[in-house]
């Protein structure tokens, strides 16, 4: 189905056009007319699948042809007309970015709010007058209390990636920006993954919401071949360093599940001759920036992330992803892979896994609802004499627990803002 069938302006087609963009993908060809009917949505994907743009274009479309519906405040901040709240800096850059490129023939203002830089240019911006705010929600709420933010006329409220909102503990900060929205708003929630919790928080933030899902709930991306190399705990950098090398892999994405295993890994790798970069939550904005961009260009070859730096990484050309570690949420599993095979491009998604880790395997399984198949890589076989059985943990438990922690707003994560 063409772009020029969905209800969309001829500048909004004619700059996706521009981006080469020919055909829509099923989750824009479902959301978008949704959209412009002024439905609420609950929409569910696989990263790369044109997510962001199945929301922007829409947004774009109402705003530019609703100019004279908002009033303007001469005596304090412009009314903004629609917010899309995204759990990480890197995801707002990316949906940002999006919003740039789709308005490039229009005269939306889009202005972009995170924790991290200066909160100076961010006030300049508002001051400015944006339609469109992409935010971060820590960020919204400091802005929001130095008077900044005029939200009392806001049309459309965008949750994107909402389950990871939840993980990460934004519940109290997405209640607290609720109760200064209008009730009467359209309201679209995106998400990869969706679980109870989920739909638990769309019955409080939805009105009679169409449900849009182009795959199976909780499905990896079909284009992705995941394969799983069992490996002792202290060889696992030894084996991603032989792959690459082997391989002759230009650029690699791994992953680790804390800030500290990042930095060692990054440092190790380097050791064996790679060039390798780390992004996490305590780094600044400016050296995840510089780690991301030397990767892209190549002049990094290896970037090391945990979960929340690289969540919303739009990195194109990107073939291969390795789990140095298999995440604690199962849900991660299907975003870390998604970073691969985009945009129908075929991709290769590696778990190295040791013994103590069968449990989370297990996790993850169940929410794929299909087995993934263990092996060994020649010369990295687990020495099964040094290493005593663990005994798997309950994973209905596990699942129990991780439930309670987003109902109650739990932070389970890092780099709230």
């Amino acid at each position: 189905m063409s772009f020029s069938s969905l209800g969309l302006s001829q500048a909004l087609l004619d700059a996706v056009s521009a981006l080469g963009y020919v055909e829509a993908t099923p989750i824009q060809q479902q959301a978008i007319p949704a959209i412009l009917e002024g439905q609420d949505i609950m929409a569910g994907a696989q990263t790369g699948t044109g997510k962001t743009a199945a929301f922007a274009l829409p947004i774009l479309h109402q705003v530019n042809n609703s100019s004279d519906d908002v009033s303007v405040d001469t005596t304090g901040p412009q009314p903004i007309r629609a917010l899309v709240l995204t759990p990480t800096r890197e995801l707002a850059q990316q949906v940002y970015n999006s919003f740039i490129q789709y308005g490039q023939n229009s005269s939306v203002r889009t202005a972009i709010v995170y924790g991290g830089v200066s909160i100076n240019v961010q006030l300049k911006a508002l001051r400015a007058g944006a339609d469109v705010v992409v935010a971060t929600p820590g960020r919204l709420i400091d802005l929001m209390a130095r008077g900044a933010v005029n939200l009392s006329q806001l049309q459309t409220l965008v949750f994107d990636e909402a389950d990871r909102m939840l993980d990460m503990g934004f519940i109290d900060e997405i209640k607290q920006i609720l109760r200064k929205v209008p009730v009467e708003r359209q309201t679209l929630m995106f998400s990869a993954t969706f679980d109870s919790a989920i739909f638990a928080l769309s019955k409080d933030l939805l009105r009679n919401p169409a449900l849009i899902e182009v795959d199976a709930r909780n499905t990896a991306a079909t284009q992705v071949e995941q394969i799983v190399y069992v490996v002792d705990t202290d060889r696992k950098r030894e084996l991603i360093s032989h792959l690459i090398g082997a391989k002759n892999w230009h650029q690699v994405l791994v992953f680790v599940r804390t800030r500290h295993g990042a930095d060692y890994l990054a440092k190790e790798m380097c050791k064996d001759g790679l060039k390798t970069a780390a992004i996490h939550g305590e780094k600044s904005q400016g050296a995840r920036d510089k780690a991301l961009a030397s990767f892209k260009s190549g002049e990094v070859r290896v970037l090391v992330a945990t979960d929340v730096a690289a969540r919303g990484l739009d990195i194109p050309q990107l073939h291969v992803v390795i789990n140095h570690e298999l995440p604690h949420i199962p849900e991660d599993y299907i975003h870390r892979i998604g970073r691969t095979g985009r945009a129908g491009k075929e991709g290769l998604a590696i778990s190295l896994l040791s013994e103590d880790e069968n449990w989370l395997l297990e996790e993850i399984e169940v929410i794929l609802d299909e087995r993934l198949p263990q092996q060994w890589l020649p010369g990295y076989e687990p020495d099964v004499t040094k290493a005593p059985s663990v005994s798997r943990k309950n994973s209905r438990t596990a699942q129990k627990r991780r439930t309670k922690q987003r109902a109650l707003g739990k932070k389970t994560g890092n780099n709230r803002r």
